[in-house]
Formats: structure tokens, sequence, C-alpha cells
């Protein structure tokens, strides 16, 4: 890597880290806790890349990221922050911030988008990319991946005038990511209209909830359970406006595709709805929000006094899978604040309040919340992380199926008892073939009666 780095963050730890990890990558560095000073380099034309935070004692990050432009139309600026929701995703993006990290960062990815940014710089040209995520007052609230992936999406399509239909289990927040779109677009003071299913009856209704929409944005809340009927009076009407009028939004707790596919629900209304489909994770796939949404519940209730939730009890509330999701939390949360007799909510305030619901189970125990396919890209983007954009070596392939072949034989074997027939059979795999790949693999499983 090469360049010089202009840092600005007011956590000394966190300049010294960064200032020995890029001095170690061959970069030159200059680190600042004043945003004063970070633009003084920054005039004075110094630095291929910029390294800032958000809340600094002179200023806010972002808010200089359009004086840094004006200075230097073509010097990369690189959010990190401790916020997580999607307020400061949006206002990022919109000062064409080259990226977005929120804190506590891994330091090999900062390298590789630091890396990239760098050779974007020297070739002359920046992607518009908008950030990953961030917050300030919104309870959309996430620095797991699936919620960031959203928010980058978000934040690039909500000035767009494309359909959006948002997909998600009850309690995920749908309806509060439209509004948010609705207002952070240039359509924020005009009308926002929520269309339910019980209102929309017949041509007239339908008629009146776009009148009422006018230019601004109406939302078809859980169009799946729209009859027919009703599915072709909106597929008409919108296609009458031809592409004038309000912004169409629409939410379904199903998967439209599949009933589109299977004529369930009407296909050219399906395709009219989904300019842009965002699938919103449910809580259960994002158990390392939990802490951040719990502590944003907790002090958002000034009713009583702030609590806060012991460790143990935190562990539990990761175990549950939590059917009714953001939504359940926060009611879960708001109870607590109340009922729970001490300043810090225990493990039995906790069982108190859930353990009486159905749907309780050891997701986190288990890993049920997470696909294999998942937790195999996580494994493997933070191996290639670890490099520092440079490649690792080669015989990558035959390194990754070593490891998860081994694994799965010696799982299976000992799941068949050493059986080898059974546990061929199970593969399905040639008895030989299996026998082949335990010597290789050094695998010795006793053969053994599998006790019930």
């Amino acid at each position: 890597m090469d360049g010089t780095i202009l840092i600005a963050d007011d956590d000394r730890t966190i300049r010294t880290v960064l200032t020995q990890a890029f001095t170690r990558a061959g970069c030159k560095v200059h680190a600042t806790s004043s945003l004063l000073t970070l633009m003084r380099w920054v005039q004075e034309d110094m630095g291929d890349l910029v390294i800032t935070d958000v809340m600094m004692p002179d200023g806010n990050g972002i808010e200089m990221l359009p004086e840094i432009s004006k200075l230097r139309h073509d010097l990369p600026v690189i959010v990190i922050s401790a916020q997580n929701t999607i307020m400061t995703t949006i206002k990022a993006a919109e000062a064409k911030a080259f990226d977005y990290l929120p804190k506590p960062f891994d330091l090999p990815d900062l390298m590789k988008r630091a890396a990239r940014a760098l050779e974007i710089s020297r070739q002359g040209r920046r992607p518009r990319k908008p950030p990953v995520n961030s917050g300030n007052e919104l309870p959309l609230v996430g620095r797991t991946p699936v919620m960031q992936n959203l928010y980058s999406l978000i934040a690039k399509i909500v000035h767009s005038n494309l359909a959006i239909l948002i997909s998600g289990e009850s309690g995920t927040g749908k309806s509060l990511i439209a509004r948010t779109i609705h207002d952070f677009s240039e359509r924020r003071n005009l009308p926002f209209v929520v269309a339910p299913v019980s209102d929309l009856v017949d041509v007239d209704s339908v008629e009146s909830m776009l009148a009422r929409a006018g230019d601004g944005t109406i939302v078809f809340d859980t169009v799946d359970d729209l009859a027919v009927d009703i599915q072709g009076i909106i597929s008409q009407k919108i296609d009458q406006l031809n592409g004038q009028g309000p912004r169409i939004m629409a939410t379904t707790q199903t998967g439209l595709a599949d009933k589109a596919q299977n004529s369930t629900f009407r296909e050219d209304l399906f395709y009219r709805l989904n300019g842009v489909g965002l699938d919103v994770p449910p809580l259960r796939d994002r158990i390392d929000d939990i802490t951040l949404l719990s502590d944003f519940f907790l002090a958002k209730n000034t009713q009583t006094m702030v609590k806060t939730i012991s460790a143990d009890a935190e562990k539990l509330m990761r175990r549950y899978s939590w059917p009714g999701n953001v939504r359940q939390l926060q009611n879960c949360l708001n109870r607590l604040q109340i009922t729970s007799s001490e300043p810090q909510i225990s493990t039995a305030d906790v069982q108190l309040a859930i353990g009486g619901q159905p749907m309780t189970e050891p997701a986190e125990q288990y890993g049920v919340q997470d696909k294999l396919s998942a937790s195999i890209l996580r494994h493997l983007q933070r191996y290639f992380d670890l490099h520092g954009g440079v490649l690792p070596p080669p015989g990558l392939y035959g390194r990754i199926l070593h490891e998860m072949e081994l694994p799965l034989l010696e799982i299976a074997m000992l799941e068949t008892g050493g059986n080898q027939a059974k546990c061929a059979a199970l593969l399905g795999i040639n008895r030989n073939t299996l026998r082949k790949k335990l010597t290789e693999l050094d695998i010795r499983v006793t053969r053994r009666r599998k006790m019930m």
C-alpha cells in the first residue's frame, strides 16, 4: 500500500492503532483529534485518503465532507462511527463519502477498503458508493452485515422514483422503512399515505387513496392479503399514472414472487410493485443487534429510571427466537423497564417476560438463525480481509474443501457409530471413496453402538 493517510479521531487508541497499521503497510500517516487540523491539512493539499470519525470535539465529520469535496473533489473520505442507525448512513451518502464503517470496525477490513480507495484515487475516478450504516435518532439500528447491506441499498434508492416492495415478517419494521425513505426523499414535504387492505374495497377507494397521496408517497400495506379483483384495480390505476403522481411502495409478509408464479397473486401487479425489493431480516437473523436495540429502547423510555441488562439476561435474550421480531423486543423491554425492581434487569426478569410466550428456542446455541452458507461466507470474507487487499496463496480451492470435508466426515462417522457402510450411504458416496478419504485425513472413529 502506498500513499499518505490523514486520520481524524478523538480516540487516542484508535489513532495509535491506525497509525501503526498503515505505517507498517508502507503509508505515511498524519493523525489528529481535531477537525480544524484535518481541514488545514486538506487545504494544504496533504494526503491521498482521509479517515475521519463523525462526532468530534470541534465538529461533525460528515458535515465537513462537502467542504473537503469542494477543496479536493478527488480526495476519498472513509467515515468511521460508533453510531448505528440509518440517519447517518443517508447523510453520509448524500455527502458522497467513499465508504463507511461502524465502530468497532475490523482492522483488516478497513485496510482493504483503504487500499481500494487509494487505488481508485490514483486512477482519478471515484464511484458514487453510499456508505453502509450509522445512527442518531431512528430505531433502525443494526451493525450486523444484513442490516448494513439493507441500509446501503436504502441509501442508493432514497432519491429515486422506483417502486419499492418491502418484504419481511410481522414486527420487522417494514412500515418504518417506508416512512424513512419518504422522510429522506425529495417528497418529504408531500403526503405520506398508508393504504391498508381494509380500506381498499373497490375502484373508488383505490382512486381516493391515490388522490390523497398526490405527488407524495403511497404504501399499499400487506398486499399479499388483497383480493384478486382489487389487485387488478390497483395494477390498472398504477399503469394509468404513467410515472406521474405518488411514489409507489408496498409491504408483504410473504414471498410475492412465488405467489405470482403460482398465480395466487397477479403477476402484472407484482412487477409494477417490485421496482426494487427490500428484504427486512427477522431479529433471529441479526441476533448481534439485540444489544444495540436493547440499549436504544431502554434509553428511549424516559418515564422511569433508565435501566441496564445483566450479561446473563442478555445471553438469555439472544437465545430466544423472537417470533414477534423487533416490535416484540421493544414491548418486552418497555415492560421490563417498568416491572423490574432493580436498576439492572436480571435473568429472572427476562424469563418472566418471555417464558410464557410461544416459540422459545435456543436459536443462538444451535445456530438455527443462520444458514451454513452464510457462516462460510463470513469465514471466507474474513480470510480474504486478513490478507489486506493481497490475494491469498494459490491452491485456495483445495484448502477450503479440505477444511469443510474434515469436520463433515468426522461428525458423519460419529453419528453412524463408526459404521463405514452407513456413513457412506449417509453421505451418498462410494464406500471405497470414504475409506480413502478417512485414510488421507487421518480420521479414526472406533465402531460402536450408538446410544439413544
